[in-house]
């Protein structure tokens, strides 16, 4: 368990002028554009006991992402649904500013955003993991582990979970209609029930108050997280829907820049989808089993 902090480290006030400076001539401080996203390579089934999992570093941030699935009860409000259940965890070692304890509000808002993106965007056919309908039903566990903490935790997470899941399996299941026992097999599995593909787009904006100058970041660094007014997460399907949305930050986003947040946060889900799927190709698969790449 653990405990993350409401405030960050203040950055010194020389580097966030460099990193001002730079932004004013068009760069930031790793040299990226606006709109590039930080590297990222992954690996899945680093958990041997899980039915899925994933590893992501996107940049310096570093995720870890586990898939459990075990027969339970419906919710009483969706008795024809699987359950889709989602924690996320800071680990201590991911940042010197964390401590041990349980998850606070930021650890369940990252779970809630991930949790949100994933059933509002319909990602799982949840109604396909149904055993018997109203009765049993497969419940399935998403524990997301910040295992380094450089910014933007929301695109990692979310990267990761879509891995973990694309490589999870169903224990094929059996039921006895006459006894309605329920067994299942411990080494045969379907594929999860994934329909659509979602993956979260976080834009950071920067005000220069010296100048007035507005500045909006792609996939924001820990420096840049900590020098912005707010951050906007937007969760896009594969096929250009929104399907979620997250404001945090008190500074307010001017109303013409809305429709610019919206299109620069969809051409950052576009190439995440780009990259993830080059990133599979070299891998040679995409399903269950293990997959190691980077780019």
């Amino acid at each position: 368990m653990s405990m993350t902090p409401t405030n960050l480290p203040i950055i010194p006030k020389i580097r966030k002028n460099a990193i001002l400076t730079l932004l004013s001539k068009g760069t930031r401080i790793d040299e990226r554009g606006f709109e590039d996203h930080r590297n990222i390579s992954f690996r899945t089934g680093l958990i041997p006991n899980a039915n899925g999992s994933a590893y992501l570093e996107l940049g310096e941030t570093k995720v870890l992402v586990g898939v459990k699935i075990e027969i339970g009860s419906p919710f009483p409000d969706t008795p024809e649904e699987g359950n889709l259940i989602v924690n996320a965890e800071f680990l201590p070692l991911a940042s010197p500013v964390f401590e041990p304890g349980p998850p606070d509000e930021r650890a369940v808002e990252l779970a809630r955003v991930i949790d949100r993106s994933l059933r509002d965007g319909r990602a799982i056919d949840l109604s396909k993991l149904v055993i018997i309908p109203g009765r049993k039903v497969w419940n399935l566990f998403i524990d997301i582990y910040i295992v380094d903490y450089d910014g933007n935790v929301v695109d990692a997470s979310s990267l990761a979970t879509l891995l973990a899941l694309m490589t999870a399996g169903v224990p094929k299941v059996s039921v006895d209609q006459s006894t309605g026992e329920i067994s299942y097999s411990k080494k045969e599995f379907e594929p999860l029930p994934i329909q659509r593909r979602v993956v979260t787009s976080t834009i950071a904006k920067i005000t220069d108050e010296n100048t007035g100058a507005r500045y909006y970041l792609s996939d924001p660094s820990l420096e840049e997280e900590m020098i912005s007014d707010t951050l906007v997460t937007i969760a896009y399907s594969e096929d250009g829907r929104i399907v979620g949305m997250q404001k945090n930050g008190i500074q307010s986003i001017h109303q013409d820049d809305i429709g610019r947040i919206i299109t620069q946060a969809r051409r950052l889900s576009e190439r995440y989808f780009t990259r993830l799927k080059e990133l599979l190709e070299v891998a040679g698969k995409e399903e269950r089993g293990s997959i190691s790449t980077s780019q």
